[in-house]
């Protein structure tokens, strides 16, 4: 599995506008509801809110993987996401999270899911890659560095 399989250039934003997780998250879900049509941004957002409920989806080294499921979806689904100032995501060490990387998959789907999670779990441990996308110019070049190193593996 690939992560170009499931992130698109015109899913990446280089930018958030948000300043606290929730604003975050509703960004995110708009952005892909106007990206992809079967997507409701509303839906999204509480279902990624709904699952940062049971624990931060923040793994730490700046970085957040909030994902959730929905029935409205036939395949698996991403959003990238930048925020150069940070934000408080509840993140395991307690850092400011920077990169956000939402995952939706199909509501009957498991193996999928954890597979995609765990690919992309392990390109964000490197963090060479991490201040890579961090000082990309745009959305097109972080692109390119996730095709880089997704690449690697």
């Amino acid at each position: 599995m690939k992560i170009v399989d499931f992130v698109r250039p015109e899913l990446i934003i280089a930018e958030l506008h948000g300043r606290n997780k929730a604003e975050v998250v509703a960004e995110l879900a708009r952005h892909m509801a106007q990206q992809q049509p079967e997507i409701n941004a509303a839906t999204l957002t509480r279902v990624l809110m709904e699952r940062e409920q049971l624990a931060s989806t923040a793994i730490g080294e700046e970085v957040a993987i909030p994902h959730g499921k929905l029935a409205s979806v036939d395949r698996l689904l991403s959003c990238v996401g930048r925020s150069r100032v940070g934000i408080n995501f509840d993140s395991m060490d307690g850092r400011p999270t920077h990169i956000f990387f939402v995952l939706v998959a199909p509501e009957n789907s498991t193996g999928i899911h954890l597979k995609a999670l765990a690919r992309i779990s392990r390109l964000f441990k490197d963090p060479a890659f991490r201040t890579r996308l961090l000082a990309a110019r745009d959305a097109a070049e972080m692109y390119q560095v996730i095709s880089e190193e997704d690449a690697k593996y």
